[in-house]
């Protein structure tokens, strides 16, 4: 995948073959290694109902910075889609079609969505600084939560009369996330612009060199 800006940090780091089979054979490698990292991010959970705290959003963060918006859509559409399946890609090595249909399903969409746009800056070189980064990632954190909670506080809970409802999926879907989200934030903002900087670092002592 080329781009006016070079491309995304992974491929500075495993620069695209001119050979179209390998190169395709690369981005197939990229998006299975992407769908590992997104499951056992999702491993990292603190159990709390109806929708478990995980790393899946700095993995999606991660991944759209480090992709590009092609292959982390695609990364990200498949490990929904996995997941759905019936694979223990999700928290607890969960797995199956309750997850989408349930309350975690608005968040499944969102991280294909935010994946998709931070994937989309990161393709026009907006990885490059932290500033940049903490925005476009904010942004990202937003679009997941746009789906998230509006399609939790319209599920209806197995048993009950009525759907969650706005407050509940509030307290419940949004507000006990935002810690950690903003840590994990600050982490994926930091560490795409520190792996462009370290390569940088590394050009120019080749080129000293030389």
């Amino acid at each position: 995948m080329h781009t006016t800006h070079g491309g995304t940090l992974v491929d500075a780091i495993v620069p695209r073959p001119s050979d179209r089979t390998l190169a395709i054979a690369r981005d197939a490698a990229l998006v299975g290694a992407g769908i590992l990292l997104m499951t056992l991010a999702a491993q990292v959970n603190i159990p709390w109902h109806p929708v478990p705290l995980t790393g899946g959003t700095f993995g999606v963060l991660l991944l759209g910075g480090l992709l590009g918006m092609r292959r982390a859509t695609l990364t990200l559409g498949l490990y929904v889609l996995i997941g759905i399946a019936g694979a223990g890609v999700f928290a607890e090595w969960s797995g199956g079609w309750d997850h989408f249909t349930g309350a975690t399903g608005g968040y499944l969409i969102g991280y294909v969505l935010a994946a998709a746009f931070v994937g989309f800056c990161a393709d026009r070189g907006l990885d490059r600084s932290i500033m940049s980064m903490v925005g476009v990632l904010l942004v990202g954190n937003a679009i997941i939560y746009a789906v998230g909670v509006p399609w939790l506080a319209a599920w209806t809970a197995p048993g009950a009369e009525a759907v969650l409802g706005w407050e509940s999926a509030y307290d419940s879907g949004l507000q006990p996330f935002i810690p950690g989200d903003i840590l994990k934030l600050f982490a994926a903002a930091c560490l795409l612009p520190g792996g462009w900087a370290l390569m940088r670092f590394i050009g120019a002592r080749k080129d000293k060199k030389a």
